[in-house]
């Protein structure tokens, strides 16, 4: 994670827009953007990181980005955000445009499919077959277009 006054301005928004917020095992929600951000290495994918659910999970919206974030990072967060009347897998294929948004995605599906963070928890055999098809496929879809983009 780099640390800047704008990433720290993220970090900031991210926090107080997932308060009261929790993952499946009941641990804050800020914990799983602050993993993902863990991992870039400049300041557009660590805000990129920090705010990647803030629309989708929050209300937030893309005005309120806009006051403080590049035209770069807004934009990128709105590929990322994932509307309920959309196709996962539509929605992957678009987001796999943008490079920022395939980095952000990447360490986001390797996070949501690290089974060690449903510790405590107890998904149903279903869901979480359902959680390990969704992401492979996603998975399948980025890395075929890097391949055959040679990225």
């Amino acid at each position: 994670m780099v640390y800047t006054p704008l990433t720290i301005k993220a970090m900031k928004l991210a926090y107080k827009a997932h308060e009261g917020q929790f993952d499946q095992s009941g641990v804050p929600y800020i914990f799983h953007p602050i993993h993902l951000a863990e991992q870039m290495e400049d300041e557009t994918t660590t805000c990129i990181a920090l705010l990647h659910d803030v629309l989708e999970d929050t209300p937030l919206t893309v005005q309120d980005l806009e006051k403080d974030f590049s035209e770069e990072i807004v934009q990128t967060v709105l590929l990322l955000t994932h509307a309920p009347s959309d196709d996962y897998l539509d929605y992957v294929r678009r987001l796999c445009q943008s490079p920022l948004a395939r980095k952000v995605k990447l360490a986001d599906i390797a996070h949501n499919t690290d089974e060690t963070r449903l510790s405590g928890t107890t998904p149903a055999p279903e869901q979480l077959k359902h959680w390990r098809t969704k992401y492979a496929a996603a998975l399948k879809i980025i890395r075929e277009y890097e391949a055959e983009h040679g990225v």
